[in-house]
């Protein structure tokens, strides 16, 4: 009876010290209402003046509600990196038998341990394959802020460049109106003819379509900068006039082409997971190796008659050598090296085809300056031809047309190179958080080349 008192205390301590470490449950419930700022106040440390563009950028990435989100994922990544370093337990078995009948005088009992040494075989890889993935979250992590950036700065631009051009549109409008308004009354009075009017009105109508339509892309792009900050959609957020973005320099960009791979998150990324599918392209060969289980036990029988000693307990690999595994793991990772070769030839041709396209805006607006320029002069010497009754009203009308006509083309053309500017240094980070800071050495340089 002692030896059986003294086996149920053994049980007791080993079952009480692995509940000693156990996690507790802990409810998280979900929010009831959204948490977009009702106000500028409610947004923390926001300065009382009108933001520059470059701090739009910084806010949406301290703010947006996607990016929150996945910053969560990353707490995933490093769960599960604990995870794979946790040490498989050990098994501990054990029985009592008591005497039911026959000639011996005691209860029966067997105690034993084992350790499954082919879990330990895999840690390391496992280990390292768990390394990787949380790397290439975090890579992609940075990518995204990247991205949040890069739309931040694109609608924080593209709404200051529409307030300049609002002004612009209004004196349309205004001056449209006032010779709208004078045609119409000397038509009433009978001085004027339709054909008169008929160009006044068509011209006035396009001024109020044109105003309309900034105005409705212009509160297009503030909702959509209000929901990337995490802002409610009525609240206006100040912009400063000026654009701060970092210089552009052709020439430069191209010549930085060549070290993309180093520099984007996105491929650094994808380098990272290729390089956590070749570790388990690793695990899964080293899997195919036998299970093995060492331990020892000891028993003691009815009689008293104690005993014990090592065990082994080895798989025999006769049907299942995980070949199937194998041949997942391999082809994933093949999959995964084709991805970022083509991701790495999209990338070179985006960027490329970009600087392409901003160098044909450029030329195209500095066509259309000349000719604003033109426009401008014919205008003004219409005005006074006009007013001294040696041009009539339609080919007036014509010619101021033109010019606002022309002044709108030169801002569409101005907005165009913007967002192409800003797209390019988004895709090579131009003023964004270089890779360094993600921590972590250049992942699957030697896989990657493979």
């Amino acid at each position: 009876m002692p030896q059986i008192l003294k086996t149920r205390s053994t049980l007791l301590i080993a079952l009480a010290a692995s509940l000693a470490g156990c996690q507790h449950y802990t409810s998280l419930p979900l929010q009831t209402d959204a948490s977009l700022a009702p106000s500028l106040a409610a947004i923390p440390d926001l300065p009382a003046r009108a933001l520059t563009v470059s701090e739009v950028a910084t806010l949406a990435v301290t703010r947006n509600p996607d990016l929150l989100a996945v910053r969560a994922k990353a707490g995933v990544a490093e769960a599960q990196l604990v995870q794979a370093g946790v040490l498989p337990n050990p098994s501990l078995s054990g029985a009592i038998l008591p005497l039911l009948s026959g000639a011996g005088s005691v209860s029966g009992w067997n105690l034993g341990l084992s350790q499954d040494i082919k879990a330990l075989i895999v840690l390391k890889p496992r280990r390292r394959s768990a390394r990787d993935s949380l790397n290439q979250v975090h890579a992609d992590l940075l990518w995204q802020e990247w991205q949040v950036a890069g739309q931040a700065r694109q609608l924080a631009g593209d709404i200051v460049l529409g307030e300049r051009l609002r002004p612009m549109l209004e004196q349309a409008y205004e001056l449209m109106a006032k010779r709208y308004t004078a045609n119409r009354k000397a038509l009433e009075s009978g001085n004027s003819t339709l054909s008169t009017l008929a160009p006044s009105a068509g011209a006035l109508q396009a001024a109020r379509a044109a105003m309309l339509q900034q105005d409705q892309a212009q509160l297009a792009n503030r909702h959509k900068l209000n929901a990337l900050l995490g802002i409610a959609p009525d609240v206006t957020l100040p912009l400063a006039d000026a654009i701060d973005l970092p210089a552009f320099d052709p020439r430069e960009i191209r010549s930085m082409l060549a070290t993309l791979p180093q520099r984007r998150p996105d491929l650094l990324a994808l380098r990272a997971g290729y390089a956590a599918q070749d570790e388990q392209l690793r695990v899964a060969i080293l899997s195919q190796f036998p299970d093995l289980i060492l331990g020892a036990s000891a028993s003691s029988d009815n009689s008293k008659v104690i005993s014990g000693g090592p065990n082994v307990q080895l798989g025999l690999p006769v049907f299942d050598r995980n070949q199937g595994n194998i041949a997942i793991a391999r082809a994933t990772r093949q999959q995964l090296n084709r991805e970022y070769a083509a991701r790495l030839d999209a990338v070179t041709g985006e960027v490329g085809a970009l600087l392409s396209e901003r160098d044909q805006i450029a030329l195209q607006l500095a066509a259309a300056r000349h000719d604003l320029d033109d426009s401008r002069a014919f205008a003004d010497r219409a005005a006074k031809a006009f007013a001294a009754s040696m041009l009539d009203e339609r080919s007036f009308v014509d010619l101021l047309s033109n010019r606002f006509s022309k002044e709108q083309e030169v801002m569409t053309l101005e907005l165009a190179l913007f967002d192409r500017q800003v797209a390019i240094q988004t895709l090579i980070g131009t003023g964004l958080p270089a890779v360094d800071t993600l921590g972590f050495p250049d992942p699957g340089a030697d896989g990657a080349a493979k």
